[in-house]
C-alpha cells in the first residue's frame, strides 16, 4: 500500500511538472519606463527584490516609443510614462486600467563644461557664444524635451538656439551628448543632473518649464496582476519614495 501511493504522489509530481510550470516558475514583469526614470527605478527595483521573488525586466526609452509599442501589442504589464496623457490614452483605448500619478519630475539645463557653469542662469548659458550646440530630447516623443522647448518658446529664445540644437532619441540620450561633450549643454531631466556622472558638471533649473508629472498606468492585456499590484504598491511606498526624492522627483 505504501509503495502504491508513493508511486501515485511521484506520478501527480511528474504530471504537475509538465503541465503545470508557473507553480514552479518565477514570476516576471514587463515594465515599459520612461527613460528619465531609468536611475531611480533600478533602485527601486533593487529594494523590491528584499521583499518578493517577483523579477522585473525593465525597457527604457522615449514615452512616446513605449507608447507606440502598447498600441501595436507589446507584451507590457505596467508603463511608467513621463507625461499624463499617454497612460490616458490607453485607457480611453481600453488598454489600460488603474492610472495613478508616481513622480513630478524637472527640466534642467547640464553641462561639462566650466566655464559655462559660471554664466548664472540658463538663459544667460544658452547665449555664451562658446555654445553652439544644444541636445534637446524628441519633442515628439519625449516629454522632457517638449517642456524644454516650451521652455525656449516662454523666454522667447526658440528662434535664437533653433539652429544649435542637436535632437536625441531621449533625454538620457540628450545627457550623454552632454556628458561626452559632443554638445556643449543639454536639456536634460534633474534626475540625470543629480546622479554621479551628473554631478561632475553642473546644472541650472529651469523656472519657465513645467514640472512634468509622471503618470503609470497597469496594462489590461497582463496576466500578472496580483504581482503588478504588488510592485505598484511598493512604487508608492515610503521606501521608493525616498528612492524618487534623492534623484529630485517630487
Amino acid at each position: 500500500m505504501v509503495l502504491v501511493k508513493t508511486a501515485v504522489f511521484s506520478l501527480v509530481i511528474g504530471v504537475c511538472l509538465l503541465w503545470c510550470p508557473s507553480l514552479f516558475a518565477q514570476e516576471k514583469l514587463t515594465v515599459g519606463v520612461a527613460a528619465n526614470f531609468m536611475l531611480p527605478f533600478e533602485e527601486i527595483v533593487h529594494e523590491f527584490k528584499n521583499i518578493t521573488a517577483v523579477k522585473i525586466n525593465a525597457v527604457y526609452t522615449s514615452t512616446g516609443n513605449l507608447y507606440g509599442q502598447i498600441i501595436h501589442g507589446a507584451p507590457y504589464d505596467l508603463f511608467l510614462a513621463a507625461d499624463e496623457s499617454r497612460p490616458e490614452r490607453l485607457l480611453k483605448e481600453g488598454l489600460a486600467t488603474d492610472i495613478f500619478v508616481y513622480a513630478r519630475g524637472k527640466a534642467v539645463l547640464w553641462t561639462a563644461k566650466k566655464s559655462i557653469c559660471t554664466a548664472g542662469d540658463w538663459q544667460k548659458a544658452l547665449m555664451l557664444k562658446s555654445v553652439n550646440r544644444i541636445s534637446i530630447a524628441n519633442p515628439e516623443t519625449a516629454p522632457y524635451g517638449t517642456a524644454a522647448l516650451r521652455a525656449l518658446k516662454i523666454a522667447g529664445l526658440e528662434d535664437g538656439v533653433s539652429k544649435k540644437l542637436v535632437f536625441a532619441q531621449n533625454v538620457v540620450q540628450s545627457f550623454q551628448y552632454a556628458h561626452t561633450e559632443s554638445v556643449d549643454a543639454g536639456f536634460c531631466a534633474l534626475s540625470s543632473a543629480l546622479s554621479a556622472q551628473g554631478k561632475r558638471g553642473c546644472h541650472f533649473l529651469i523656472e519657465q518649464a513645467p514640472i512634468i508629472v509622471q503618470k503609470a498606468c497597469i496594462l489590461k492585456g497582463s496576466e500578472k496582476k496580483p504581482a503588478v499590484e504588488k510592485f505598484v504598491s511598493f512604487l508608492r511606498s515610503p521606501e521608493a519614495r525616498d528612492v524618487k526624492k534623492k534623484y529630485g522627483y517630487e
